[in-house]
């Protein structure tokens, strides 16, 4: 076992607006597989960047045992740049071609170092991530996003490191990439860390680790058990509540009774006094003790109170926020069997290059689709052509198209409908503008979006924030859509904005044309009719 490990001792990190990110965090992470998950904004990302050094905490520090490979989940890379290059092996291989031809220079063996494997060990590693006979000079702009990916993964596993830090590798890749890279990493024995939203991955972890509330716990087993140690915990904590807003109860009622018997003993006192003729002063004092004895007694059993209030307190805090979404969408309904989309002859091109042709596809309410694909195979230009958002090429027309007379809703990857100036609630009211103000407000209100939240503008939001937004805008927007294209819509998601999608497209009455990778997201969602475009050709699965 790799003695490889992290360890983040009292890290304190803020943005340059000072507003905070971390402060006082501290955890260890050792060899094996640890996947890192928290809600969209908790600051895996930025965590990731601060271990690899990409980032200075303000306070605290970072200690790395072993050589570290990063792949950030967006790639800084332009498409001029050719595979070696992106791999960081193009020095070295200048080198070794040089003294191939003779030039023994010093400068050259300086260069290649060890590395005089490295064109080997480059075929080897690209052959494993699925990129065999990718020529080392091909340019970045041939490529597709599931192989730059694969690529930038390749550059990091090429320098051997010991630690290794992955922000959402499977964003992007297909089934077959996807498989490739969990065989990759099922090998890994290093120090693996991961964010990722993909269930599937996450499972193959060997504990997973929980960034909640400024502090990092971390749950042994993968995340099928991290799950059920949630509902576990979920259970006690409620339990605790029960049994704390008992005991406050409880505790206020003995105050109350405790003292209406010091009112009465006080009342019996004063009569018995006056009866029994006493000098004042002696009266006085009897009083005086009674009085005292029961403020003590008073002063207890409001503390006991106030201590029940703080158990109840901290039993509530245990308790975890579900954020569930609850929808009902009657207005998306179609009747069974309605065609909303037919195409036949469908063909696309793009740069010259044909992306598909002579498609047949036919969409009927209220079916839900699952188009999959490899990479690069034109699954997001079919959604395009479907909504009518893809422009035609010059004169060649798309094929014979028949859309019904209802409202398609495309929601890219980018998730760039709405406008990112606008509040949440400017761009409800502009998809709705029909609906009254309070309708608005308890609307969003059911999205997670309450008090000032709904008057931040969306370029601000979280991609979670975000997606809740546009599906509030285009769930309820004037008319409703009875066909909704998605693209993608798992990507950079956290797995609490998952499950909220999941519930809303389970309340949607309409169809969906769904493009995704993510198997256990299709299986939540009642997928009815499955779809694979292939080199061109549309098949049902």
């Amino acid at each position: 076992m790799s003695s490889a490990f992290i360890a983040v001792s009292n890290l304190s990190f803020s943005w340059p607006d000072d507003t905070p990110v971390f402060d006082g965090l501290s955890f260890t992470v050792g060899a094996g597989r640890t996947g890192l998950v928290a809600p969209n904004g908790a600051g895996k990302s930025t965590l990731l960047k601060l271990i690899a050094g990409e980032l200075q905490p303000s306070a605290g520090g970072v200690s790395v045992e072993g050589t570290v490979g990063y792949l950030p989940q967006s790639l800084p890379l332009t498409g001029d740049l050719t595979v070696a290059e992106v791999l960081g092996i193009a020095p070295v291989v200048k080198a070794l071609n040089a003294i191939e031809s003779g030039d023994v220079a010093e400068e050259h063996f300086t260069t290649v170092g060890d590395d005089w494997d490295i064109e080997e060990r480059t075929v080897a590693q690209l052959d494993r991530l699925g990129l065999g006979g990718l020529q080392l000079d091909r340019r970045l702009s041939t490529l597709s996003g599931g192989q730059i990916i694969s690529l930038g993964l390749a550059a990091q596993l090429l320098k051997r490191p010991d630690v290794l830090l992955l922000d959402e590798p499977t964003n992007n890749l297909d089934l077959a990439a996807r498989s490739t890279l969990y065989d990759v990493l099922a090998d890994w024995n290093g120090c693996l860390l991961l964010v990722s939203h993909d269930r599937v991955l996450l499972d193959r972890m060997d504990r997973i680790a929980e960034l909640d509330r400024g502090e990092l716990r971390s749950y042994g087993g993968n995340f099928t058990a991290y799950e059920e140690a949630l509902r576990t915990e979920r259970q006690v904590a409620e339990k605790n509540v029960r049994n704390a807003e008992q005991e406050v109860k409880r505790e206020k009622r003995e105050l109350q009774q405790a003292r209406e018997r010091s009112a009465r003993r006080a009342s019996n006192a004063a009569k018995n006094l006056s009866s029994a003729g006493l000098p004042k002063i002696f009266a006085g004092t009897m009083k005086r003790n009674a009085q005292e004895s029961a403020g003590k007694a008073n002063e207890t059993h409001t503390a006991r109170v106030d201590d029940a209030k703080a158990r109840l307190d901290e039993a509530g805090r245990a308790v975890r926020d579900e954020q569930k979404i609850a929808l009902q969408l009657p207005a998306t309904n179609v009747p069974a069997g309605r065609t909303l989309f037919h195409g036949e002859g469908l063909q696309v091109s793009l740069g010259g290059r044909p992306i598909f042709s002579d498609l047949d596809l036919t969409i009927r309410g209220p079916e839900r689709i699952a188009l999959t694909g490899p990479n690069g195979a034109g699954k997001s230009t079919l959604l395009r052509l479907i909504s009518g958002d893809l422009p035609s090429a010059g004169d060649k027309q798309p094929g014979e198209i028949k859309r019904a007379d209802a409202r398609i809703a495309y929601l890219s990857q980018r998730l760039d409908l709405l406008d990112v100036d606008r509040t949440v609630l400017e761009n409800l009211t502009a998809f709705a503008p029909a609906m009254p103000e309070a309708q608005r407000m308890n609307l969003l209100a059911r999205f997670l979006f309450r008090g000032a939240r709904i008057h931040l503008p969306v370029g601000v939001l979280s991609g979670g924030e975000r997606l809740r937004a546009t599906l509030a805008c285009v769930l309820y927007s004037e008319p409703a859509p009875q066909l909704l294209l998605l693209d993608e819509p798992t990507n950079n998601l956290d797995l609490i904005s998952v499950s909220q999608l999941e519930s809303a497209l389970e309340a949607y009455e309409g169809a969906f044309v769904v493009v995704s990778h993510d198997e256990r997201f299709l299986a939540e969602i009642g997928i009815t009719r499955r779809l694979r475009l292939e080199e061109g050709q549309l098949a049902g699965l």
